[in-house]
């Protein structure tokens, strides 16, 4: 990843929570012909185990990774969060001088590390029930596993197993105008404030660069 210094965040603590807030990865291995395997998948981080953690989720036995995954494989993990368009018609440069292009703000956390699947029911049912009170916290009535038939959980259960990553590196790139003035830095969140608030705020939380 291109990774100019004053994008680069290194505190830990914030690429947690970046991943807590924003849990759908994009999963990214080789197969053993070289050919690139993807996927989308919501993790959950877990800081007790190892120098950087683990990540922990369930995938499809129907997934071609499923097969990949007899042996750990090594495996490149991206999370996404607040992104947006930024015009150069917030910079104040542009009514001075005009030099100045459109960009793209956000923040991403990039993950490396080792991944094996867990034939593990009460593993696998552990992920799914801790995803579950994640997510659905904020209804009204949160759906619970044991809303279900249990017949037809075990049904689901059989069609799934679950994943694990150990967390080799971390990296984190926070690209929220840190490279524009204090001025123009304070214009691009005012002019996020109305449609991408979370940049807006994410503009002003990581300027300067500390």
């Amino acid at each position: 990843m291109y990774l100019p210094t004053y994008f680069q965040h290194e505190d830990l603590a914030g690429l947690i929570e970046l991943i807590q807030q924003y849990p759908l990865a994009t999963l990214v291995m080789i197969d053993p012909d070289g050919a690139l395997e993807v996927n989308h998948l919501p993790l959950e981080y877990d800081a007790k185990i190892g120098e950087f953690g683990r990540l922990r989720g369930h995938i499809a036995k129907a997934n071609p990774m499923f097969d990949l995954l007899n042996d750990a494989r090594e495996v490149y993990v991206v999370f996404h969060a607040d992104q947006t368009y930024i015009s150069p018609n917030w910079y104040a440069g542009k009514q001075e001088h005009h030099r100045v292009v459109p960009t793209w703000n956000y923040r991403v956390v990039h993950v490396k590390g080792k991944i094996r699947k867990v034939a593990d029911e009460k593993y696998l049912r552990g992920i799914l029930a801790r995803l579950t009170r994640q997510h659905e916290a904020s209804q009204p009535l949160p759906w619970k596993m044991g809303d279900a038939p249990e017949d037809f959980i075990q049904e689901q259960l059989e069609k799934i197993v679950a994943i694990e990553i150990e967390i080799d590196s971390i990296v984190g790139k926070f690209k929220v105008s840190q490279n524009r003035s204090a001025a123009d830095a304070e214009k691009v969140a005012k002019a996020l404030e109305n449609g991408h608030p979370d940049m807006a705020d994410s503009v002003r939380k990581y300027y300067p660069k500390s």
